[in-house]
């Protein structure tokens, strides 16, 4: 018999450490190879991991609700065969990242494990600390002597609040400019007004019959998200309203025969999201991320779509490189994923790397929305509900009313990289290609 360690698996770019939510199996437990073993969590989606082998569950190695990092080991199996023992990464030294303290590299690493009543340094003498932090990020708290009171003056960004390398890296660069800052002296004069502070939330009262439900994981995920979006995006929305009497005519003639061909259904999604990556295509600007003062010109476009959850929450599934597939791709793509994503088979990398995003409140009978920026794309387009109206038509007989199939769509953008102009004239090319929509178009 063998021993193997079965590691948390890469789940994509920018995912560094997951949740464990349950173990599907027990210690002596045996598995078959491709069983589902451990369901867990990242702050992007929920998840399973399969075992690349059969055998034995001997040890579980990471509990409910523990964090484990990208190639941790969370389990020990055993097997029939040679050794199948796996390498477990090592972690860098602070030595080996000490230069990023002036440019930081933008990956999160995972910020665990270690309680801080471990250290012998005398900046941190509190044994009862409830801060934990990763190897790495002990060690430059260590080398640098950072104090508690310090560390609690820190905002982590990692799962569940908890600090990150990057934290730590960017807390040591505006550390050293209050050091090294001239001391204040003396105000004798009437001073600058400074910045008012929101005031504190007021206590909420609670009467006989109000029920109080907790929050689950993902909910507070996403209410972090969207607060941290608001405090970082000045939010400006223009808004269109869309004939798209032509786009309706067009899914009609076409949806049934689709889907007997294809065994898909043909939705409005593939259609918008077409209009969407042409409209970058001539505004590639509205493609783009902010990382402080510099703009990131995104090469992809990966466009995400808001789908809502059967228990009520939300969560963005990203259609990769959306500008090379064909409009029969995107559908498949589309259904695929909203599939998958309402019965809790995504992956996370299934959530990463989205550029733009979708999200289609008309589904819920809505005629616009204001839609919130997911960090750290610059803008967001809700779509609304289909509804018949009289509309005046120029024709060359003169102007006529007839009923026609209208949408309002809202465009809504970062301001410090996108202005009204750029922003309007992105919504406005949405808008044209959806009302020129060729009736001819094949599928």
């Amino acid at each position: 018999m063998a021993e193997y360690k079965l590691l948390l698996p890469s789940m994509g770019e920018g995912v560094m450490e997951a949740t464990i939510i349950s173990w599907l199996f027990n210690e002596g437990d045996f598995i078959k190879e491709d069983d589902s073993v451990v369901e867990i969590a990242t702050d992007k989606v929920d998840s399973d991991v399969p075992t690349p082998v059969s055998g034995k569950i001997v040890k579980i190695l990471k509990q409910k609700d523990e964090v484990a990092k990208i190639g941790e080991a969370i389990a020990i199996l055993e097997t029939e065969g040679g050794s199948q023992d796996s390498q477990e990464p090592e972690t860098k030294s602070y030595e080996e990242v000490k230069e990023q303290i002036v440019q930081p590299e933008p990956e999160v690493v995972s910020a665990l494990e270690q309680p801080l009543s471990n250290y012998s340094d005398n900046s941190f003498s509190n044994q009862n600390s409830d801060i934990y932090l990763s190897p790495l990020v002990k060690s430059i708290v260590q080398e640098e002597k950072i104090s508690e009171s310090e560390l609690k003056s820190i905002k982590g960004s990692g799962l569940e609040g908890r600090i990150t390398k990057e934290d730590i890296l960017g807390f040591l660069q505006n550390r050293g400019a209050v050091q090294s800052a001239p001391a204040p002296q003396t105000v004798t004069q009437a001073v600058s007004p400074v910045k008012s502070q929101p005031a504190p939330a007021q206590p909420i009262s609670i009467n006989d019959g109000d029920e109080i439900i907790q929050m689950d994981r993902v909910r507070k995920i996403i209410a972090d998200a969207m607060v941290n979006s608001k405090h970082t995006s000045p939010h400006v929305t223009s808004f269109i309203e869309t004939d798209v009497t032509n786009v309706v005519t067009w899914r009609n003639a076409n949806k049934n025969s689709y889907q007997k061909r294809d065994g898909e259904k043909l939705t409005f999604m593939p259609i918008f999201i077409r209009a969407v990556v042409k409209a970058i295509q001539d505004f590639p600007m509205i493609n783009v991320s902010v990382d402080g003062d510099k703009i990131i010109k995104k090469k992809n476009i990966n466009i995400g779509m808001a789908t809502a959850l059967p228990d009520g929450n939300l969560i963005v599934p990203v259609i990769k490189n959306a500008d090379q597939l064909s409009l029969s791709g995107l559908a498949k793509a589309i259904n695929d994923l909203a599939y998958r994503a309402r019965n809790k088979k995504l992956t996370p990398a299934d959530t990463q790397g989205a550029t733009y995003t979708i999200s289609n409140v008309g589904t819920f009978g809505n005629l616009m929305g204001t839609p919130i920026i997911p960090q750290p794309q610059v803008a967001i387009l809700a779509v609304g509900a289909i509804v018949k109206k009289p509309a005046v038509i120029e024709t060359e007989f003169g102007d006529v009313i007839a009923i026609r199939q209208k949408m309002f769509m809202s465009h809504s953008y970062d301001h410090r990289v996108v202005d009204g102009s750029l922003g309007g004239m992105f919504l406005k090319h949405v808008n044209d290609y959806l009302e020129n929509w060729d009736l001819n178009t094949e599928i």
